[in-house]
C-alpha cells in the first residue's frame, strides 16, 4: 500500500480555496448563507458533508438561521490520494459535490453528471 499523501493544514485549505475558485462565478454569487470548513477526519470515513437546508427547499419563513456548513476532511481524503495531485482532484470533486448539495442537487443527479 502506497504511504498516505501529507499535507499540512494550511496547504490543504489551500487547494479547498482553488476548488471554490473554480466554480463559476454567477453560481458562486447565488451561494447564500453557507460556512466551508476544514476538518481533520469524519469518523463516518466522509470526504466531505453539506448540513443544511438547500437552496432549492428554502421558502419564505427562511430567515434569521444560522448558516448552513460544508465540512471537507482532510485526513480521510489524504488518505484514498496516492500522490499531490489526486489530492488536488480529489478536494475539486469532493468542493463541488458538497456545494451542489447545497444548490439541491442530489447523489444520484451527482454521479451521473460525473461528480459523484
Amino acid at each position: 500500500m502506497a504511504d498516505v499523501v501529507e499535507l499540512t493544514r494550511r496547504e490543504f485549505e489551500e487547494l479547498v480555496a482553488d476548488a471554490l475558485d473554480e466554480i463559476p462565478a454567477e453560481l458562486a454569487a447565488l451561494m447564500d448563507n453557507v460556512v466551508i470548513t476544514v476538518q481533520e477526519e469524519s469518523p463516518e470515513g466522509l470526504l466531505g458533508l453539506y448540513e443544511g437546508i438547500p437552496l432549492t427547499e428554502r421558502g419564505d419563513s427562511y430567515f434569521g438561521v444560522l448558516p448552513d456548513q460544508i465540512f471537507i476532511y482532510r485526513n480521510n481524503i489524504c488518505a484514498i490520494c496516492e500522490t499531490r495531485e489526486e489530492v488536488v482532484e480529489e478536494v475539486l470533486v469532493t468542493v463541488v459535490h458538497e456545494v451542489a448539495h447545497h444548490f439541491g442537487i442530489d447523489d444520484e443527479r451527482l454521479h451521473r453528471l460525473g461528480w459523484g
